[in-house]
């Protein structure tokens, strides 16, 4: 654990000249304020100050002084290969009141919130290991995105564009200069798509990793001309990005997942979390899958799941459960995209899974067909429900699912259902250039 000294010795050694002070709001964006390093000591205090009104889901319209409160142990020094961050080091904050008390806004203090609540109450922390899928767009010279695809390589496939391979080389470099554990970067099955799998950690290191990989891939991206886009469906005709979640339990340091002669080799623990991951996924698919754009991803055909169903053998079902036993039991959910905030996706994940457990929750029967080959009418007759179509109808889920506002507290719940209700509201009233080219001569 970093001391006030060790940072201040670092700054000198590495000369820093600036200071970031990170946050996320209740969107999942990435904030920042840029200070000179002059300002340190008031940094470390905890002495620095910001109106937070303007700040979304952060009481709009109204003035409020707002403390940041930086994460010692996040404290990094930005990649040398990025030349905009270049003497630059960062923390990742929390946002107090005024008054020294954790602001009930902030996504960051509420995920602490219930880490700490679910392991004093209930022995349980989370660990969660994200594979990440992003798309590398071309862009000119006003940033605008260049839809012409340029490489036709698939799964695992060596990239045919030499600028592809520098943007991909200097995020690697980048990556471990920042201290983000990860197995590998490869191309994904789409045109222009990658994945990067980061290591296991508990879910506050984790969403941090998160939201610290997308800004130094958009960064990277940027200096080659490129763009670096988590959008969960760009492109018409092929597949969308994921954030599949490789998700376990711990208690007493041990995966509480595991169990040698259970079935499936799964506790019941595990078995209880899949009960209630599946009972509970569509009031929680509003944080999960936060845009008008990620309904378009959840469709038959393009490896995204649709079907609420688990397995143990067929990738297409919501929740998988990968082949390694002992410690590396888990459960992946397929589901999110990386337009979640990570800060409330895994506030939503830990509160279902503990109330699995609690509730003793048992999961239906796994299926292990291949669910996009069934008809619509063997999904009818096994009973399969489907994930919700459209942001709608997933935020009417979620203004129903009380776990949602348990997770979140009513204030964070709120904000998010109103800030996404303006914005399904805005997406309505916009006529598209599909619906222009298919019906201007009707």
């Amino acid at each position: 654990m970093y001391s006030h000294s060790d940072i201040l010795k670092i700054i000198k050694e590495k000369e820093i000249e600036s200071i970031a002070l990170q946050f996320t709001d209740i969107k999942g964006q990435l904030k920042n304020l840029l200070l000179p390093v002059s300002r340190i000591d008031e940094i470390l205090n905890n002495e620095v100050a910001f109106d937070g009104s303007s700040i979304s889901g952060f009481r709009e319209n109204q003035t409020m002084d707002l403390v940041f409160h930086p994460d010692i142990e996040t404290f990094a020094v930005f990649p040398s290969n990025i030349t905009k961050l270049k003497r630059t080091a960062r923390f990742i904050c929390d946002i107090y009141n005024s008054d020294g008390t954790p602001f009930i806004g902030c996504p960051r203090c509420n995920l602490k919130k219930i880490i700490l609540k679910m392991d004093s109450i209930y022995g349980y922390k989370m660990n969660i290991g994200p594979e990440i899928e992003f798309f590398l767009f071309k862009t000119d010279e006003n940033n605008n995105i260049q839809n012409n695809v340029f490489d036709h390589v698939g799964y695992y496939d060596l990239n045919v564009e030499e600028k592809l391979e520098e943007v991909l080389n200097q995020m690697v470099i980048a990556m471990e200069q920042m201290g983000l554990e990860f197995d590998a970067i490869h191309h994904e099955a789409a045109p222009l798509q990658f994945e990067v799998d980061l290591e296991y950690d508990n879910i506050l290191k984790t969403a941090d990793n998160l939201m610290t990989f997308k800004y130094i891939a958009k960064m990277t991206a940027g200096m080659s001309g490129m763009t670096a886009s988590f959008m969960p469906k760009p492109l018409y005709g092929v597949n969308g990005s994921g954030l599949h979640l490789n998700i376990s339990l711990e208690k007493n340091s041990k995966n509480a997942f595991r169990d040698d002669s259970g079935t499936y080799r799964l506790s019941e623990e595990a078995l209880y979390s899949v009960g209630s991951l599946l009972k509970n996924i569509n009031g929680i698919t509003a944080v999960l899958n936060p845009t008008v754009n990620s309904y378009k991803r959840l469709v038959r055909d393009y490896e995204a799941p649709v079907y609420l169903a688990w397995s143990v053998v067929t990738r297409s079902a919501l929740i998988r459960v990968p082949k390694k036993r002992g410690d590396s039991t888990r459960l992946e959910l397929r589901s999110p995209d990386f337009s979640t905030n990570p800060y409330l996706a895994f506030a939503v994940l830990l509160q279902t899974c503990i109330d699995g457990i609690r509730n003793k929750i048992d999961p239906p029967k796994p299926i292990e067909k291949n669910l996009f080959q069934l008809s619509s009418n063997e999904i009818k007759m096994r009973k399969i429900k489907s994930l919700p179509r459209n942001m709608y109808t997933a935020l009417e889920n979620f203004e129903k699912s009380m776990l949602s506002k348990a997770a979140l507290g009513e204030y964070i719940f709120n904000e998010f259902l109103n800030t996404k209700r303006k914005e399904w509201k805005l997406y309505r009233k916009q006529v598209t250039p599909w619906e222009v080219k298919n019906y201007m001569e009707v």
